[in-house]
């Protein structure tokens, strides 16, 4: 089924640090094979950072899968008549100036049924044929891809594909291995993936292991950076070091991102509780991952303001690490940051 040693490197591009990790397939076992992470220069150069990335990382391939997010990419959960995959690809663009806010003819579509809360229900004996079909409809600006191929293809690189951070979050989770269990009790309850990187917060919601629900906040670690850098009236880069440090410092460091972990939990429980009213769900949990979450308390202060369980996701839980190749040390330090560029990795298993 698998050829053997296939393998993908997952690339998150990110505002600040460029991530990738590499997975192989030794026969159907994900192995994870290459790591690195660099940050981006003061300038902004991340075809530098990304050059000194495939560097370090001592990559066997040169395929890459890669990720937008921000205002140029657009997410939407509609109803559409139930109709055959084909027939909705086809469909899709005639409702898609509904809900998409860019030119189309400038503008890259795609969307997939979403099928298995409707077939757990079912199996519970609940008709739904006669109910619309929930559809996930993504949409994002050519020219944002195409500068994301362009700097990928720069590098000397194969881009297969680009995808969605959000949706990055939910490739990682099962390549992680759901718990079979995870979703008993029925098909109202849920979980949250919530990834704080360095400028947005990515918020997947899973139910029955499937996206339900997501959102983008434009807030995260820099912002608790330049709040630690104001209090402390240092620079930028020092206060991002004794925000990672805390050594004798977190008293302090956690009175300065007080603040911004209170705006940024606030709209994490507004999109939790719209979830709730509007899906008919239960979220019972909160897995966080990103650099923003290793800031001292901020786990703890979510938890403790959503009202619901929390925990930081480890991604490389279950997965073997060819310790020949690979720092596992490093990698382990930085896994609550990775979990973007692990999911962009597991498309190895689509290749």
């Amino acid at each position: 089924m698998f050829r053997r040693g296939k393998s993908v490197v997952g690339l998150d591009l990110g505002s600040q640090v460029v991530k990738a990790i590499e997975i192989t397939l030794e026969g159907p076992e994900p192995v994870i094979t290459g790591f690195a992470r660099v940050e981006v220069s003061a300038g902004g150069d991340r075809a530098q950072a990304l050059h000194e990335a495939f560097q370090q990382g001592r990559f066997r391939s040169k395929n890459v899968v890669t990720s937008v997010a921000g205002q140029s990419v657009v997410v939407r959960y509609i109803n559409m008549p139930h109709m055959s995959e084909s027939e909705l690809r086809q469909a899709i663009r005639l409702e898609a100036d509904r809900y998409v806010p860019f030119e189309l003819d400038e503008t890259m579509l795609d969307c997939q049924p979403l099928t298995k809360r409707a077939a757990r229900a079912s199996m519970d004996g609940e008709d739904s044929s006669d109910q619309p079909m929930n559809v996930l409809l993504v949409a994002c600006q050519m020219e944002t891809l195409e500068e994301q191929i362009q700097l990928v293809q720069s590098e000397g690189l194969n881009p297969l594909a680009v995808d969605v951070d959000v949706f990055a979050l939910a490739n990682a989770w099962e390549l992680c291995g759901l718990p079979d269990d995870e979703f008993e009790g029925g098909d109202d309850r849920a979980i949250a993936l919530v990834d704080v990187g360095a400028t947005r917060t990515s918020i997947n919601v899973l139910s029955c292991g499937e996206t339900c629900f997501s959102r983008e906040i434009s807030m995260g670690g820099a912002d608790m950076t330049q709040a630690v850098a104001r209090r402390m009236g240092v620079e930028v880069f020092e206060a991002e070091a004794i925000k990672r440090a805390g050594d004798g410092e977190e008293p302090e460091v956690s009175r300065a991102i007080g603040p911004v972990l209170e705006d940024l939990t606030n709209e994490i429980a507004l999109s939790l509780d719209y979830v709730e009213h509007h899906e008919g769900l239960q979220v019972e949990e909160i897995l966080l991952s990103g650099g923003g979450v290793l800031a001292p308390g901020a786990v703890t202060f979510i938890e403790q303001a959503t009202g619901r369980a929390t925990r930081t996701w480890n991604p490389l839980e279950g997965l073997r690490i060819a310790v020949d190749r690979v720092d596992v040390e490093e990698l382990e330090a930085w896994a609550p940051s990775m979990v973007v560029a692990l999911g962009l990795a597991s498309r190895v298993r689509a290749a």
